[in-house]
């Protein structure tokens, strides 16, 4: 599993025109998902989410965790994250997770989320998405199951 995670003052997505989620200040959150992955590595890559400590305090240092400032989350399903570039130009996505389990795995995390008590806003599972943000920073975080395992 993939999140690249964003820190933002706002973010949305759009799809054919009509919002699906809106956030002001939190993560947009792009996840990828391989057949692999389970809900035992989803419940760690979210617990990780869940306890970066990107924002500000009050001396200017990144020491603070979402709920610490009451963000809210962005989760957009991001097959394109397991694009393999290794050969030609065009990028090979075989390592993506098939659309049911991938789904499935999506939803199971919005759902982790909210149950923990946080706002989470979404895309629309394998619909053409528009995603407005505002980086703040900026910064960007990639968390990548394959390092949370090694550790």
């Amino acid at each position: 599993m993939k999140m690249v995670v964003q820190r933002v003052t706002s973010a949305s997505c759009t799809v054919e025109e009509r919002v699906t989620g809106k956030i002001n200040l939190g993560f947009l959150v792009l996840i990828g998902i391989s057949d692999e992955d389970d809900e035992v590595m989803a419940d760690k890559m979210v617990k990780k989410l869940l306890g970066l400590r990107i924002f500000d305090d009050a001396d200017g240092k990144t020491n603070l965790a979402l709920k610490d400032v009451g963000g809210s989350l962005l989760l957009i399903s991001q097959f394109t994250l397991y694009a393999d570039c290794s050969h030609g130009n065009r990028p090979s996505f075989i390592n993506a997770g098939k659309p049911e389990h991938a789904e499935k795995l999506y939803n199971y995390i919005i759902e982790k989320v909210r149950a923990e008590g946080y706002t989470a806003e979404t895309g629309e599972f394998g619909a053409e998405m528009k995603i407005d943000l505002t980086n703040h920073g900026p910064f960007t975080i990639i968390l990548d199951s394959d390092e949370i395992i090694k550790r």
